[in-house]
């Protein structure tokens, strides 16, 4: 048996889908992007290409989704890759020809899924593969998702619902999946009596993917979270969504120095509470949410500089959502920055020093055991915004900052003018 604490021992770093493409990516975008990630990306961690939402839809054309619509199933209630879509699925072969041409390139490869059976399996009360149950026998119909028609959730307790999810995880391993996101999990939203009811399922997934004979990080969806279930979370996934979706506003971002704050705490070796992914470089391709379709993202460089070092010092995993082929040389630049990759991949004592309504001060040991402290202007104005060395234990020296490289000599306080909206981060 496979044990969940030998995978992702540092944040996943990769590329997901759904920020550009939606529901409709197809198998030409998801390897291009790939490519990119194997020519440009790949000497600096960036390793998973994950593929989102309803790779089983041959429909799909955006975020938005055909409700009710006939999805591509095998004859064990199982979604399928859409052919139309992935053309070298046929024939049975599933993601596993995708899969081995990422791998050739020496990445990883990752699909996301929802939580349950899918409807139709269950209204043609199809066979469930090691039981004589059927789809019928499992499903629950007062567990549904409140935004996507595609899936019926599942009384765990029931004889053939553990087959069924050991059936899926079966075809996963065959396909050679490495990630893989549930969504509809973390917290189930409109439920406010019992956001975290799925329970019994992440359990089920758990055991699953633990005994299918291959590793696979469980990344759960979405958020947020739910901060009292901190420790059932840690012990059955390695990431979680403490947000909703997270897009390119500030608000969104400044509101995430507080979720930083109270998951901090649970951030241990794999285990990664997650920020989301970072909508940088071309966004919105077929995908309009929060704004028109075909877009760069609508953060300023200060402001994607802000989301990067919170995301790396807090050690959430690195998830780019743009698609890649059209970035410009300053997305490349903002996320080839080693110094920051290696704070997020490799750092320890990672703390919020102070937070109030207009900076935020946080910090951590790098690999080497330096000190590192970032200094986060969340206000409207340049500030000038300092840290009393001393109150804290820590010493100067001469030190850099990590994202314009300068030198910085620093005595017993710590002092800078940082941009609104920015971050300087300083390593002593």
């Amino acid at each position: 048996m496979l044990k969940k604490d030998t995978f992702a021992l540092r944040p996943p770093m990769g590329w997901n889908s759904w920020d550009c493409y939606g529901a409709a990516v197809n198998e030409e975008q998801l390897l291009g992007n790939a490519e990119y990630v194997r020519d440009n990306l790949k000497e600096y961690g960036w390793e998973y290409i994950v593929c989102d939402i309803q790779w089983y839809e041959p429909k799909a054309t955006s975020n938005f989704y055909n409700n009710f619509t006939e999805l591509c199933m095998d004859e064990y209630s199982r979604l399928i890759p859409a052919v139309n879509r992935f053309p070298s699925s046929a024939n049975g072969v599933g993601f596993k020809a995708i899969a081995d041409k990422i791998h050739a390139m020496g990445l990883k490869f990752g699909i996301h899924i929802m939580r349950g059976i899918p409807r139709q399996a269950v209204h043609q009360n199809t066979p469930i593969k090691g039981t004589d149950k059927t789809a019928r026998d499992i499903a629950s119909g007062f567990s549904v998702c409140a935004w996507n028609t595609d899936m019926y959730g599942i009384v765990a307790r029931r004889e053939g619902a553990a087959e069924y999810y050991n059936s899926l995880f079966e075809l996963y391993a065959s396909w050679g999946v490495d990630f893989v996101k549930v969504d509809d999990i973390a917290n189930t939203e409109f439920k406010p009596h019992d956001p975290y009811s799925a329970r019994e399922e992440i359990e089920l997934i758990r055991n699953a993917i633990d005994n299918c004979g291959r590793a696979m990080v469980l990344s759960l969806s979405p958020g947020p979270a739910v901060i009292s279930e901190a420790f059932h979370l840690s012990q059955n996934a390695n990431m979680w969504r403490m947000t909703g979706d997270f897009w390119d506003h500030w608000d969104k971002l400044y509101a995430m120095f507080e979720r930083c704050e109270k998951w901090a705490p649970h951030v241990k070796t794999g285990c990664w509470p997650d920020c989301d992914m970072l909508p940088l470089g071309k966004i919105s391709k077929n995908c309009s949410c929060l704004g028109d379709r075909d877009r760069y993202t609508n953060f300023t460089p200060d402001e994607q500089k802000t989301m990067l070092t919170l995301w790396a010092i807090f050690r959430s995993p690195l998830i780019l959502g743009g698609e890649l082929r059209e970035n410009r040389p300053e997305d490349l630049e903002v996320i080839t920055n080693r110094d920051i990759i290696e704070i997020n991949q490799y750092s320890s004592d990672n703390r919020q020093l102070k937070r109030n309504k207009n900076e935020a001060i946080w910090t951590c040991l790098d690999k080497n055991g330096n000190r590192v402290i970032a200094l986060f202007n969340t206000s409207e104005d340049e500030k000038e915004i300092s840290l009393d060395l001393k109150k804290y234990g820590f010493e100067g020296g001469i030190g850099a900052e990590l994202w314009t490289k300068d030198e910085v000599s620093v005595g017993d306080m710590l002092s800078m003018t940082v941009a609104p909206h920015g971050v300087k981060i300083v390593r002593l």
